[in-house]
């Protein structure tokens, strides 16, 4: 049966996923001349991919302030809306 596992330890830049530390292990165990070409390689993708973590960190908090701000111009806009129809039907009850 399939088991879901989880990739990431924590949401933090500094946490990488584990196929991403398993490649690190394997990487550092091979003991072949482009091993020093490979291990340079594998540190631009580590630091792409803790790149990547910070900006969909960034990008959550801010969606999350977005959500908050709509939220507090949707209440504003219902009680500007209710002000109106009130001082409308003043307007009206003097006229």
């Amino acid at each position: 049966m399939y088991q879901k596992t989880l990739r990431f330890n924590q949401q933090t830049p500094e946490h990488l996923p584990i196929e991403l530390v398993a490649l690190g292990d394997k990487l550092r165990a091979i003991k072949h001349p482009e091993q020093q070409n490979l291990l340079e390689s594998y540190h631009k993708v580590v630091n792409y991919s803790r790149q990547r973590v910070k900006i969909v960190n960034l990008m959550s908090d801010t969606l999350a302030q977005l959500r908050l701000d709509v939220k507090y111009l949707l209440f504003d806009l219902e009680v500007t809306q209710s002000e109106r129809d009130s001082a409308i039907a003043q307007l009206k009850e003097l006229q």
